[in-house]
């Protein structure tokens, strides 16, 4: 069989629960925060964090902690017998000479209790000299403060396609950043045992790059030090690169006092110490034809990196590379650069830049459709690739009439057009209530914008009583790739899936690995689980062969039954075949290993072909304003969505969902805040809790949802057919935002652009209905 083939009743494709869904019902799943109370004299680490945005450090006085009954250690640069360097770009000191942000832990304390490390971290004293600083992206512009490598990716003469346009607009916009807001909060927790060897329970995305930080700040070759990942309570990329530097203080810690230490951030250290979502700049001009067709872009991305690069790069280059989403723009010339700024290192979030590349040609479009005559929803449809065009960056559209068929499934599902007249109908009844309705489609390119993380390693073994364990790279987040490595390891063995165990994530088990990212968690790890169990298999199909006098490749493995293609009535029990080949000293394990093919990039150039294909969407959502306070309620949504043939339906339902109600957030409600003054605080993260940061909740949810997965829709070359569901339907949230433009607009006269701010607020709606209101009542007088 091919990669995407799957046999008939096979466990992939079955709508199955989570495999810890009980477990975390009934509070029994373990986290790493949980495993501290099995070990004895556990020390607990604590944070001395600077009181300002930028300032060097001149003193350092540990004798005031070191005072407080229960406090062990103070750990500072000194103590670090390696690299002091926490980043993978060499710009981040793990105890820094020179604060960077509000909060900047300039030194550990570790202590026998919480309480005791956090009042001895209160008693250290630091000297400081505070230093000018930048808070906003547009002080960063301002300032010419930017950092690390400025990208272009460039097609066609934008001179060109601005000649050739009917219509010329251009604008700017500001993109909020985001929370991650993961129910688990970052922990590490290490011990050493006799040998030496370092062992880090880490809530980790990537536990291969938090076992390379750590052992070379401890100078140890990464041998010597082994990161397990038992499971996190959300990552959402917070966790990919920012968990590195705790579990490399734990490590540090352990290793000093021969005694295990805890690290465990609570939400108001882990809001203020850990990057968030870009937020972004954007600065536009787009020209359109006649027909109110893209002839050129011309657009620069100003990216807060924070105050270190972080992941800033390639989330830059895949927001360049998403600029484009579903429409082919013949002439395009977009700038990309990432601004230095005194605030935590912004990293990566679901959908990595992309989310913030199609938010801003989507805002485009909305912008212009009333002036150039069309409903928003035409002028996109107009703009859709064809088959046969290609991105700017040079890779062909695969399916590009797929993106058509979905379209006009879920127009018609949603009963789009009928609805418009019930909105339409509604606003003219309701001169202080509006309703809007859009839809907005999404395009996105799935692989590692870096093309070494796209392989990925598994560890299979077949037991002699016929039970089955995997070991994999990825991490379980919660998203189920646990459960999809289950059912593709009994599909491809051809086993209940109640055969089959899985193993926590290790390092010392499948070594280096890519982080758990990119949605690319599946197709990876799906592919090396496939790939070892297929080995296993040709060894066991030998075996039968011989058991039931036909060729290897005549035999078939369904359900726990071995027997001969078109004679399920001759079988062997697959217990029994197991048996019997470990006593002709047959291998019943082997580790499997996959690599994406028919990946290129260049990117320096921003060429090539990035991605092994394109996963498609749209979403329908209708809401409802208030014109008094700017509230609003998101009365319906409908989300078609296309993962392939779906490993796990269950799971990729949830995962449309979960990811349509974060985007709603991203884009309506979730507005990070720091003091911009230059007061004392200035620089300080004013939204640090769940009090003054706003979460999308059940209320929040609509009071319509339909979510539907697109059928017939196989991917070739990717495990059984399937297509990624981490990342893209995050951008479905999109046509939330898009119709609350629309409901803004019509409070206000036809044929006019109604700018809204992001994140679309209350607040930043009542504004912008405002603005449109205020435009009708001038072109009224004495309305």
């Amino acid at each position: 069989m091919s990669l995407h083939e799957r046999p008939d009743a096979a466990p992939v494709g079955e709508a199955i629960a989570h495999e810890s869904a009980a477990l975390h019902v009934t509070g029994h799943a373990l986290y790493t925060d949980d495993l501290g109370v099995r070990l004895q004299n556990l020390l607990h680490a604590w944070p001395v964090g600077s009181p300002h945005a930028h300032a060097r450090v001149t003193g350092l006085d540990t004798q005031g902690a070191l005072a407080v009954p229960g406090v062990v250690r103070v750990l500072t640069a000194a103590d670090v017998p390696g690299v002091n360097d926490a980043g993978v770009k060499g710009d981040e000191p793990l105890f820094p000479t020179v604060a960077m942000y509000h909060g900047h832990p300039v030194a550990w304390v570790l202590a026998d209790s919480e309480d005791a490390a956090r009042l001895g971290a209160a008693a250290v004293k630091v000297v400081y000299e505070p230093l000018s600083s930048v808070i906003t992206v547009r002080e960063a512009i301002a300032a010419g403060a930017f950092q690390g490598a400025q990208s272009t990716l460039a097609r066609g003469d934008v001179t060109v396609g601005f000649e050739q346009a009917a219509h010329v607009f251009t604008g700017e916009f500001d993109i909020g950043g985001q929370e991650h807001f993961y129910l688990e909060t970052n922990a590490a927790l290490a011990h050493v045992d006799e040998a030496g060897q370092v062992f880090i329970q880490s809530s980790t995305q990537h536990p291969t790059e938090t076992q390379e930080i750590t052992a070379h700040v401890l100078g140890l070759p990464s041998s010597a030090v082994t990161v397990q990942c038992l499971r996190m309570g959300g990552g959402f990329g917070g966790k990919e690169m920012q968990p590195h530097g705790y579990a490399a203080i734990a490590a540090l810690g352990a290793t000093l006092t021969g005694r295990p230490v805890r690290l465990r951030l609570n939400r108001t250290l882990d809001m203020t110490q850990t990057g968030k979502r870009h937020p972004f700049h954007a600065a536009w001009k787009a020209g359109f034809d006649a027909d109110g067709r893209f002839t050129a872009l011309e657009v620069t991305l100003t990216s807060d990196g924070g105050w270190s690069l972080d992941l800033s790069e390639p989330v830059m280059a895949r927001a360049l590379c998403h600029l484009d989403n579903a429409y082919f723009i013949p002439h395009v010339h977009a700038r990309g650069r990432i601004a230095r700024t005194n605030k935590t290192s912004q990293t990566a979030f679901r959908g990595f830049g992309g989310p913030q590349g199609m938010l801003v040609t989507e805002d485009i479009l909305g912008r212009v459709a009333p002036l150039l005559g069309l409903d928003a929803h035409e002028l996109r449809r107009r703009n859709f690739y064809q088959p046969g065009e290609a991105t700017p960056y040079g890779q062909p559209v695969r399916h590009a009439e797929r993106m058509h068929d979905l379209w006009a499934q879920l127009l018609a599902r949603s009963d789009f057009r009928e609805r418009q007249a019930e909105v339409a109908a509604f606003n003219a009844a309701h001169p202080h209530r509006k309703r809007g309705l859009s839809v907005t489609p999404v395009k996105f390119g799935i692989s590692f914008n870096f093309t070494a993380y796209n392989q990925a390693g598994a560890l299979v073994h077949v037991y002699k009583d016929g039970s089955v364990l995997i070991n994999h790279g990825g991490t379980e987040m919660g998203q189920g790739l646990h459960t999809k490595m289950m059912q593709v390891a009994a599909t491809a063995l051809g086993v209940p899936l109640s055969s089959v165990r899985l193993a926590p994530t290790r390092t010392d088990k499948v070594p280096n690995t890519s982080a758990t990212a990119a949605s690319s968690g599946a197709d990876l790890n799906g592919g090396a689980v496939k790939d070892a169990c297929d080995q296993i298999r040709a060894n066991l199909a030998a075996v039968a062969a011989g058991a039931l006098g036909v060729h290897p490749d005549d035999v078939r493995f369904e359900a726990g039954r071995v027997f001969p293609i078109g004679h399920p009535d001759r079988s062997l029990d697959w217990k029994t075949l197991v048996h019997d080949a470990y006593h002709l000293r047959t291998q019943l394990w082997a580790a499997g290993f996959y690599r994406t093919p028919g990946l290129h990039w260049d990117r320096v150039a921003m060429q090539g072909e990035p991605f092994k294909y394109f996963s498609y969407g749209a979403s329908v959502t209708e809401v409802e304003v208030d014109g008094f306070t700017g509230a609003y309620r998101v009365r319906r949504a409908d989300l078609l969505h296309d993962v392939g043939d779906s490993l796990s339906p269950l799971i990729d339902l949830g995962q449309v969902e979960g990811g349509y109600v974060q985007g709603l957030g991203w884009l309506t409600l979730e507005e990070l805040r720091w003091d911009e003054s230059d007061g004392p605080n200035r620089g300080r993260l004013q939204t640090q809790s769940a009090s003054t940061y706003k979460l999308p909740s059940f209320s929040e949810l609509p009071g319509q949802f339909n979510v539907g997965l697109l059928e017939r829709a196989t991917e070739t070359g990717v495990v059984y057919g399937s297509k990624a569901v981490g990342e893209p339907p995050l951008m479905l949230a999109i046509s939330a935002r898009e119709a609350l433009r629309e409901a803004c607009a019509a409070f206000g006269p036809p044929g006019r652009t109604t700018p809204l701010n992001s994140p679309a607020t209350p607040e930043a709606v009542y504004w912008a209905l405002h603005e449109a209101r205020t435009a009708r009542h001038e072109e009224v007088p004495g309305d």
